[in-house]
């Protein structure tokens, strides 16, 4: 008996093809190229150069750097929302303002065996291990910034506490009483509030709401110590 003649439109005919049956019958003209180079567009090449450090001086970087830490300092002096610390965080102005304050922050030894040492390593240790703890904090309550842009935002907000620390001690040049110390208690309030307010026009937004009160709250106990520690310094 014959066989059926397969049609073109059968289902089943077609199925039991392979699906890449043809495909061997397709031949490459050897007049297509097939050899080149990948070229990148020179502007593209120009980008890249310009955003490569590699290649600039090292006034060049200390200077670029210097300005990103000068527009940061203006953002806390000029407190207002912006992700420029969080989105451009660094390190550099935290550790410049940590070291001043503690330095500022060392009293005048008259023992010539007492260097000052141990009050220049607490303030740097409670500076650092409250920025640690808040960060912490704020990531255990749900934050959505990473660590090193919550320190970098705790550590340029004590630039207010730095500025207040330098006017009682030029306040403390002049005769003590009560004068004097409602003038350094004053400028401490009010550095306090600033440095308050900056820190959380940059950390709010970051956590959750039901929850910002929780992690606004160590931030107040955080720069309220180093206040108190302001306050109550004495020269000798």
């Amino acid at each position: 008996m014959a066989e059926a003649e397969e049609s073109p439109g059968d289902p089943g005919t077609a199925s039991s093809r392979p699906l890449f049956a043809g495909l061997s019958d397709i031949s490459i003209s050897q007049d297509i190229p097939v050899e080149g180079e990948i070229t990148i567009p020179m502007k593209s090449r120009i980008r890249e150069f310009d955003s490569s450090t590699l290649n600039e001086s090292v006034r060049n970087t200390i200077m670029r750097d210097l300005k990103a830490v000068g527009k940061k300092f203006m953002h806390v002096l000029y407190p207002r929302k912006s992700n420029t610390l969080l989105r451009d965080w660094d390190l550099w102005g935290p550790l410049i303002l940590c070291v001043t304050l503690a330095l500022m922050l060392q009293r005048d030894s008259v023992d010539s065996e007492k260097d000052g040492g141990p009050q220049f390593a607490e303030v740097f240790v409670i500076v650092w291990f409250g920025a640690v703890t808040i960060t912490l904090n704020s990531k255990l309550l749900g934050g959505n910034i990473s660590f090193f842009q919550s320190l970098c935002v705790l550590g340029y907000c004590i630039l207010p506490l730095t500025v207040a620390m330098l006017i009682c001690r030029l306040v403390l040049l002049a005769d003590p009483g009560p004068v004097n110390f409602m003038v350094r208690l004053f400028v401490v309030i009010v550095m306090f509030a600033w440095s308050i307010v900056a820190s959380t026009a940059f950390l709010a937004d970051s956590q959750p709401p039901n929850r910002r009160a929780l992690a606004v709250y160590p931030v107040f106990l955080f720069y309220f110590v180093i206040s108190w520690m302001i306050l109550t310094f004495t020269p000798q």
